[in-house]
């Protein structure tokens, strides 16, 4: 049998290749009279196949993976062995592509490799943090406790983000139902005014005009209007992919008035958790500092907590790296002080973090309150707009005779 495998060498670094052994137990001690770390063996035929079906697979959600984490420390505690654990759950799982993932997990797990070296090969799913995390309770055996950890931290996160998604959506609909009353009005509706309106001879008000130039423009010249649409939107995503244009973007939805405060909030609120769940489960703080900068997307902040984490290895405390930066309210950087004065950061964290999750429900409710007027306005002044350059010239004929 043919098999390929990932290990890691006497230097540290990883390698690739292909053996030939009659079964995978003797692949295995092959590798390691080699003087080889084994991370992943499979069978060249599997691992071919495998890779022409990728496109194909089913995407891993956040749901699936808080399901899987909270199994393994429900089977772990019981005093499951990871390895079984592992491989019941994946027979549970209704993903196919976790499925296979937790399979190709528990084969390194059996062949000697540690869970969390296992998780790595897959960052997709398991992303730094969550290696981390798992490294550092296999350090202080105190595996089950973070794996529930690490669920219900994803488990408030998810619902914070679900949150704001669904404050987001709501004004997205009400928008995409407005343009679509309006091009029905002025694609529709108007022409079969329009050639009355001629026929009459009366004069036309400057509103209607413009609805008639707007409503021609949409019925004659709807391709160059597509075509301007794609344009913009191909603009839009270049100048997205630019560290330039992202950072513009990012500075941007910052202030933007009621959801700007939101984002800025859940940004800080999830980097704040994260770093509280780091630092308490034996991660050193430069790493945990690092790890908290990459939960956000959002440039600006990363840029922050990439200075503090400078800051921090010339010998500053968190709180006096936080100095000066903008993005994180003075009330932060003072309960941070007390926190590592008093040798009790993780819990002033974890209270910082229950705060800041407040405080986004907080705005959220605020920001449905205040956009549903907000759209009733904006929608009836539109339709409105144009239901009134429709009846004027009706009024006029009407007044006329």
């Amino acid at each position: 049998m043919q098999f390929t495998y990932t290990a890691r060498n006497t230097t540290g670094q990883n390698q690739t290749g292909e053996l030939v052994a009659d079964s995978r137990d003797e692949a295995v001690v092959k590798l390691r009279q080699e003087g080889l770390y084994l991370l992943s063996l499979e069978e060249a035929e599997n691992a071919s196949k495998s890779g022409r079906s990728n496109a194909f697979k089913k995407r891993v959600s956040r749901k699936d993976i808080i399901y899987f984490t909270n199994q393994l420390a429900i089977m772990v505690d019981a005093g499951v062995p990871v390895a079984t654990a592992l491989e019941g759950i994946a027979k549970l799982l209704e993903n196919p592509t976790l499925a296979e993932i937790l399979t190709n997990i528990q084969k390194n797990v059996e062949a000697g490799s540690d869970l969390s070296t296992a998780l790595a090969e897959f960052p997709r799913c398991f992303d730094k943090t969550y290696v981390n995390l798992i490294k550092a309770s296999e350090a202080s055996g105190t595996m089950p406790q973070m794996l529930n950890r690490i669920a219900s931290q994803a488990e408030e996160e998810q619902e914070t983000i679900q949150q704001v998604k669904g404050a987001l959506i709501y004004p997205a609909i009400m928008f995409v139902m407005c343009i679509g009353v309006c091009i029905f009005l002025l694609t529709y509706v108007f022409p079969k005014l329009m050639p009355m309106f001629a026929s009459r001879g009366a004069a036309v008000p400057t509103p209607t005009k413009v609805m008639i130039f707007v409503s021609t423009s949409i019925t004659s010249y709807w391709y160059l209007i597509l075509l301007f649409l794609a344009l913009m939107a191909g603009i839009f995503y270049y100048i997205r992919s630019q560290v330039w244009g992202k950072s513009a973007m990012d500075w941007t939805i910052l202030r933007l008035p009621v959801f700007g405060s939101m984002l800025k909030k859940l940004a800080i609120s999830r980097s704040i958790r994260t770093l509280a769940t780091t630092i308490n489960a034996g991660v050193p703080m430069l790493e945990a500092i690092q790890l908290s900068a990459g939960v956000t997307d959002n440039v600006h902040f990363k840029q922050s907590w990439e200075e503090i984490s400078e800051l921090v290895t010339t010998g500053k405390q968190i709180h006096e790296a936080l100095e000066g930066k903008t993005l994180f309210p003075p009330t932060m950087q003072q309960m941070i002080a007390s926190g590592e004065s008093t040798g009790r950061l993780g819990m002033v964290l974890n209270k910082l973090s229950d705060y800041f999750d407040r405080e986004v429900k907080v705005s959220i409710k605020s920001a449905t309150t205040l956009i549903e007027p907000v759209m009733v306005i904006c929608m009836g002044s539109m339709i409105g707009f144009i239901a009134l350059s429709m009846l004027l010239p009706i009024f006029t004929l009407s007044t006329s005779h």
